[in-house]
């Protein structure tokens, strides 16, 4: 495999996804050596059909809004690889989406998701329809329409969508009952569903608390312990909270949120209330964070700045992709950061990423280090197959130990003769051999 040949054609086919492109180069150059090293990828063009999706699907997604008027939107499923098991991965629904950003998180989802140790293939969907500002009827009538599309090409053993940007328990909800009303069928098609209909326990806590659990690990092999270390997270989102409610849990300082309006520092660290209350933040739907200050006398709001500033331990981005800027690492790096957990998909940017690499500081990449939830998802999925359901306490247990699976795949191919450890390499290139090995025995399909 040429990545520079790879990547020239690549551009050529799909200009102008530059999301899609970043997460295919890195990857592509973190696994060319390996790679090279089995003649019977090359043999069977592994590289160049793993990158390219097994198929898209574009649809017009029509509804009505509060006042009878007629929107348009448009809807959108990536189904990328399902080479070791069914399609799966979330729908977002958010202005920014578009085609060349859920190509490059369906990409990234093929290896979370073999990361797992689950048998579950990469895809990823959503819509430009914004939730914000919207009404339950609208919402509920989006999410309708959006089905009456989708459902005739997912299935519990075919394609099985979740939630994730602006989809979230309300939405799964409503979109798994127009399925079951058009499939004529209850299976467990949608994960993240609510308990009373085959949902999971710790489900929406699960990408927050895996990421937290393979953070723990990454401080063990660096010989600290997670008690007492000052966490900066982005987001206030279910990610941010799962994880801000883990860390804390566990004796952790953890002193900013952040939202699109700025971030929150709060010296004295979040606890239960504060906690509770991200949640309140989030159910409001405006998308900000900036009321947490009147809530929480004490604390500071910086406008239209990111939480990359403050002196901590640890970093942990949980918003959005790109949002930790080389420049922001160089200030985590000055300022004595001891190790950056990317929780979001591909929140760091590539010199930002380098920057850490350069410094020898441990980076988790997000395929590794979020993998918890699709992980529960999958959890999801055997219980909705067994028509039963397990208690927290077996679904916690289970997320422990994939999470240490997943760490002990990134110590095997990511550890370097000086000891330091490319977790991104290591992630990487355990996830392509998965698949590169399943496709390679299955053929050229």
């Amino acid at each position: 495999m040429n990545v520079k040949n790879l990547m020239a054609e690549l551009e050529r086919r799909h200009p102008g996804e530059n999301e899609y492109l970043q997460a295919v180069r890195e990857v592509l150059t973190t696994v060319e050596e390996a790679y090279n090293k089995h003649p019977e990828f090359e043999a069977n063009r592994i590289a160049e059909r793993i990158v390219e999706p097994d198929r898209q699907f574009t649809f017009k997604v029509v509804w009505v809004d509060d006042k009878g008027d007629v929107q348009v939107n448009t809807g959108y499923r990536i189904q990328f690889n399902n080479a070791i098991g069914p399609y799966k991965g979330g729908l977002r629904f958010h202005p920014s989406v578009n085609p060349s950003i859920l190509k490059f998180l369906g990409f990234e989802q093929i290896f979370k998701n073999a990361l797992t140790t689950l048998p579950m293939g990469g895809a990823k969907g959503g819509s430009d329809f914004n939730p914000k500002g919207k009404s339950n009827g609208e919402v509920m009538r989006f999410c309708q329409a959006f089905m009456t599309e989708l459902w005739r090409h997912i299935g519990p053993e075919t394609d099985v969508p979740a939630g994730d940007i602006g989809v979230g328990a309300r939405e799964i909800g409503y979109l798994y009952g127009m399925y079951r009303k058009l499939a004529l069928e209850n299976t467990g098609v949608l994960t993240g569903k609510g308990m009373t209909f085959g949902g999971s326990l710790i489900r929406p806590e699960a990408t927050g608390f895996g990421a937290v659990y393979f953070l723990c690990h990454m401080l063990e092999k660096e010989g600290m312990d997670i008690k007492g270390q000052r966490i900066a997270i982005s987001g206030f989102g279910n990610v941010a909270w799962g994880a801000a409610k883990k860390a804390t849990e566990l004796g952790a300082k953890v002193v900013t949120i952040s939202g699109p309006d700025g971030y929150i520092y709060d010296e004295a660290g979040l606890n239960d209330e504060k906690i509770a209350y991200m949640l309140e933040l989030r159910a409001s739907n405006n998308d900000v964070v900036e009321p947490y200050v009147t809530k929480f006398p004490g604390s500071k709001f910086f406008a239209g700045r990111k939480p990359w500033e403050v002196k901590v331990d640890i970093a942990m981005p949980c918003a959005t992709q790109n949002e930790l800027s080389g420049e922001d690492a160089a200030q985590l790096v000055a300022n004595g950061v001891k190790i950056v957990a990317e929780v979001s998909n591909m929140g760091c940017r590539p010199e930002a990423i380098e920057c850490f690499l350069d410094a020898k500081i441990p980076y988790g990449p997000g395929k590794a280090v979020n993998a918890g939830g699709v992980a529960t998802s999958g959890l999801e999925m055997t219980q909705n197959s067994q028509k039963l359901n397990w208690t927290a306490d077996e679904v916690d247990a289970k997320l422990h130990q994939i999470m240490g699976s997943i760490h002990k795949a990134c110590l095997e191919y990511g550890t370097e003769p000086s000891g330091y450890i490319n977790y991104m390499k290591g992630a990487n290139i355990a996830g392509f051999m998965k698949v590169a090995k399943s496709m390679v025995e299955q053929g050229v399909i």
